[in-house]
């Protein structure tokens, strides 16, 4: 079996380092679209932070409602479940912060101003110094909803920090001091995540419930090729940037 056919092998890293570790924040807000994307694009830097004292919290903008192969899922129990599994997740990581869901249908989310309003106002009232989301200009993307909570990022923290924008809102304005998109194409800043592997695969097998659709794993033998596919993408994303084990985002910081 050649590399490329290898499914723990992942495809090779390059990233152009311009930053690495920021100083850890004081507060953080990870963003994702679904349950369980924040685990994936950024666990173990938060899990990182949040043992160094950050206050870690995370915004979920959809009820991940389609988030199973069963097509007779109730939707109800499966949303409940989705919410349990990712408060469980947080847990694992050692946030200490909030865990919010602004609960849009799954695979409806939009990039509208009433969206836009909801992350900003969440933004102005959790303060983070720094925000982390999906990259929302990744080539190729299928899934809507990731390209939507990303620009909800980027566009919701314009809001937040311009006192003009909704100023219905009973909470002053709030500039964040930068920016980490996961999935990003052109990744520059490198966060070392040695230490906090585990932390990571903890996180992302409190979604039960994703076991078999995102995972492929329902057996212990597919969980450790999970795990081990975890572990080499974070290796590869490391070797690129000079320490053992890595997280990469592409860094904003003028805001």
């Amino acid at each position: 079996m050649t590399a490329a056919q290898n499914p723990l092998t992942p495809e090779p890293v390059t990233i152009h380092v311009a930053s690495r570790n920021l100083t850890t924040p004081t507060r953080a807000l990870a963003i994702g679209a679904h349950p369980d994307d924040v685990d994936f694009g950024c666990g173990a830097t938060l899990a990182k932070w949040a043992a160094a004292g950050c206050e870690v919290s995370l915004l979920v903008c959809t009820d991940g409602s389609k988030g199973t192969w069963d097509p007779a899922a109730d939707d109800a129990e499966l949303i409940a479940t989705r919410q349990a599994e990712q408060r469980a997740a947080a847990e694992a990581l050692g946030a200490t912060g909030q865990v919010v869901f602004l609960g849009w249908p799954d695979g409806e989310l939009e990039s509208t101003l009433i969206q836009r309003e909801q992350v900003a106002l969440w933004i102005r009232r959790l303060r983070p110094d720094v925000v982390l989301g999906h990259d929302p200009w990744k080539r190729y993307r299928l899934h809507p909803d990731h390209r939507h909570a990303g620009l909800l990022v980027t566009e919701g923290i314009v809001a937040a920090r311009d006192p003009k924008f909704f100023p219905h809102h009973e909470v002053p304005h709030h500039r964040p001091d930068a920016i980490l998109l996961w999935e990003a194409d052109e990744p520059d800043h490198v966060e070392d995540v040695a230490g906090f592997v585990d932390t990571k695969y903890a996180a992302l097998t409190a979604h039960t419930s994703q076991f078999e659709s995102t995972m492929k794993a329902t057996t212990s033998d597919e969980m450790a090729t999970f795990r081990a596919r975890m572990e080499a993408k974070l290796t590869s994303a490391g070797r690129a940037a000079g320490v053992e084990f890595a997280e990469i985002f592409k860094l904003l910081d003028d805001l």
